[in-house]
């Protein structure tokens, strides 16, 4: 297997953070996204939608998509469980980062690429209105996750899931995006504090 990476894009760092929970290495081929190598025609044929990452089978077989990827490798490795090991928690852990998906990693993506001068030309058309729209969004989803968090020490339960990595990779996110997370938020900050500091993160 090989992994079709990018250290500039935030989902391949959650595969990143994924294969180091996990302890597993895989070959990685950095695709450079700020020449727009993810454009050409070489690796249209590896993902026709032009993103990053891809996981690459020994018999051909493509997988692109973060948490397609993260589920693979989870089935070959299932120590740790990062996605759950009872049907409740499985459950929960899929319900949660979905909600983290949906409700703000898409809401900080939506600011940082409609409002970023910089994503002007990836981003066509660039929307400003839309991207300044997301911005609340974004910190409601916070508020309603930092009373949700109050009793529990990771966003799906007792333990670290993909749930977890899915929200450390969109709250880092959000520095580009020129956002912050509100000060009131303590149990957004402690969770931050405490999952910002495994060895995954830093090295991801």
């Amino acid at each position: 297997m090989k992994l079709y990476d990018s250290d500039w894009a935030p989902n391949p760092r959650r595969v990143r953070i994924f294969l180091k929970e996990k302890g597993v290495e895989l070959p990685r081929l950095n695709i450079d996204l700020r020449s727009a190598e993810h454009k050409t025609v070489t690796f249209s044929q590896i993902n026709p939608l032009q993103r990053v990452p891809v996981l690459e089978l020994d018999d051909g077989t493509m997988i692109a998509e973060s948490v397609a990827i993260c589920r693979y490798i989870e089935e070959l490795y299932p120590e740790p469980s990062l996605f759950g090991r009872t049907p409740k928690q499985k459950a929960l852990v899929e319900m949660w980062n979905r909600r983290v998906e949906l409700g703000f990693f898409a809401a900080v993506s939506a600011a940082f690429r409609h409002m970023h001068p910089g994503m002007a030309a990836a981003e066509v058309p660039q929307v400003k209105e839309w991207g300044e729209a997301n911005k609340p969004k974004a910190m409601a989803f916070l508020a309603v996750l930092d009373r949700e968090i109050a009793d529990r020490p990771f966003v799906a339960g007792e333990d670290f899931s993909i749930a977890d990595i899915t929200l450390l990779v969109a709250y880092d996110f959000m520095k580009v995006a020129r956002l912050s997370c509100p000060q009131e938020c303590t149990h957004v900050l402690r969770w931050y504090d405490d999952v910002s500091s495994r060895p995954s993160a830093s090295q991801s």
